[in-house]
């Protein structure tokens, strides 16, 4: 799927200009399929780079998993740019990871670039950036992507806003504000939260057939109302589009336990529709397409930095970059080096913290 690059450089541009809407797309050689599968003209290597070293402590079962031991010397000389996830990598619910603030402030000391990319849609871009000034990270808006802004870019892409038609929101205020900088009409997510159908004899929800696309992001206040609202959209307008900001099974909403993520509310969609959602979050390759192209990155001295096997690895070994799981969000250790896992970093670590380990 296409994330328009007009609204990526747009973000990058500027910070007071961060969170306008693109002027126009940038033609781009990804494509998307249902199911949110994402393929380039270009034609990234699936395959992953292996990284060898003996300072490097390896723990052999199904695959080779490096634990990182010795950043000096076999991970910071060969990277120039970190993506981080944020969720489980930067904070836990409303609590910044211990050593966080410390560590980002020496990769800027030695010039490395950051960008903070999450699959979560709660918040706009201004929404995080009030987050981490909240935490007390000085991280500049032009830095930070959310897929609450890739849903809204993914349809300005797709010109939704001269079909005339709606955006049905099942979700919160995060994508609500994206779609009005782009000026797409939409309806739903929270102002939905405190309703209920009629369901007694000869009931029925009436539903707007103008809606032509429905957004599903995590939702603390998803109800009966919003799916049958969403499922009679999908169903029942023709070409209705169905979109997730994305499908992670479980989220950090507070640091004390896991909790369901936004892949309960598309399950839930999905199984009333029959319908395979556009994914416009993680692992799309958009984002490292535009950073790339536009700024003369090599794709070799990139790493990702994630907590998920399934979205931020998969998002680094599917698209050329190296890639590196930390312990401090949702993957356990006996995850990863488990004989069923399939999906293996070049490197993993307790927290990005250790990337000075050396300095301990």
């Amino acid at each position: 799927m296409n994330i328009a690059k007009s609204a990526l450089a747009l973000a990058l541009a500027s910070t007071a200009r961060a969170f306008s809407p693109a002027a126009r797309a940038f033609s781009s050689a990804a494509t998307t399929s249902r199911g949110g599968a994402f393929s380039t003209g270009g034609g990234v290597s699936s395959s992953r780079k292996v990284i060898s070293s003996s300072s490097v402590s390896t723990t052999a079962l199904k695959a080779s998993v490096s634990r990182l031991t010795e950043p000096a010397k076999d991970l910071l000389p060969g990277v120039d740019v970190f993506i981080f996830d944020c969720d489980g990598v930067i904070w836990r619910g409303d609590s910044v990871i211990e050593g966080i603030p410390e560590t980002l402030e020496k990769l800027r000391a030695l010039g490395k670039k950051m960008y903070f990319v999450t699959n979560n849609s709660t918040k706009s871009r201004a929404g995080y950036k009030k987050k981490f000034d909240s935490l007390g990270l000085d991280v500049p808006a032009e830095e930070i992507f959310s897929s609450s802004f890739a849903a809204a870019a993914y349809l300005e892409q797709t010109n939704f806003k001269e079909s005339g038609k709606k955006v049905y929101v099942v979700g919160e205020v995060g994508i609500q504000e994206e779609l009005d900088l782009i000026g797409v009409p939409h309806f739903g997510g929270p102002e939905d939260g405190g309703k209920a159908p009629d369901m007694g004899p000869g009931g029925m929800l009436e539903h707007d057939p103008d809606v032509g696309a429905v957004v599903v992001g995590f939702d603390r206040n998803i109800n009966y109302y919003k799916i049958q609202y969403a499922q009679l959209c999908i169903n029942e307008n023709p070409g209705c589009e169905f979109i997730a900001t994305n499908t992670d099974a479980v989220t950090h909403l507070t640091d004390a336990q896991e909790w369901a993520g936004n892949g309960s509310m598309v399950g839930a969609i999905k199984g009333c529709t029959g319908q395979e959602p556009t994914v416009v979050g993680k692992p799309s390759p958009l984002m490292i397409d535009y950073l790339c192209d536009k700024l003369g990155l090599d794709r070799a001295r990139i790493c990702m930095v994630g907590d998920r096997l399934d979205t931020d690895i998969l998002f680094g070994s599917d698209n050329g970059l190296k890639s590196l799981l930390v312990l401090s969000g949702v993957t356990t250790e006996e995850k990863l080096l488990s004989q069923e896992n399939t999906i293996t970093p070049d490197f993993y670590a307790d927290s990005i913290v250790d990337f000075f380990i050396d300095e301990k």
